[in-house]
């Protein structure tokens, strides 16, 4: 099975389906993961396991009004 994951994900979807499994504290399973705290809660507030998309949601440019008037 091929997997694509962010390249600084530190987590596997295994990992992430154990997290939220989990009912242990948020400290106990960051220390068995080698990950933050921060990355147990994020993990656990979402419903997949699956990375989010990380293509800008807008464009970071603007236009002038020629450029506009072309569009």
């Amino acid at each position: 099975m091929l997997i694509s994951l962010h390249k600084q994900a530190t987590t596997t979807p295994k990992v992430r389906a154990a997290i939220q499994a989990s009912t242990e504290p948020a400290w106990v399973v960051a220390e068995r993961y080698g990950i933050s705290e921060q990355t147990v809660w994020k993990w656990r507030k979402r419903d997949s396991v699956q990375d989010r998309s990380h293509t800008a949601r807008r464009l970071q440019t603007t236009l002038t009004p020629t450029q506009e008037a072309v569009a």
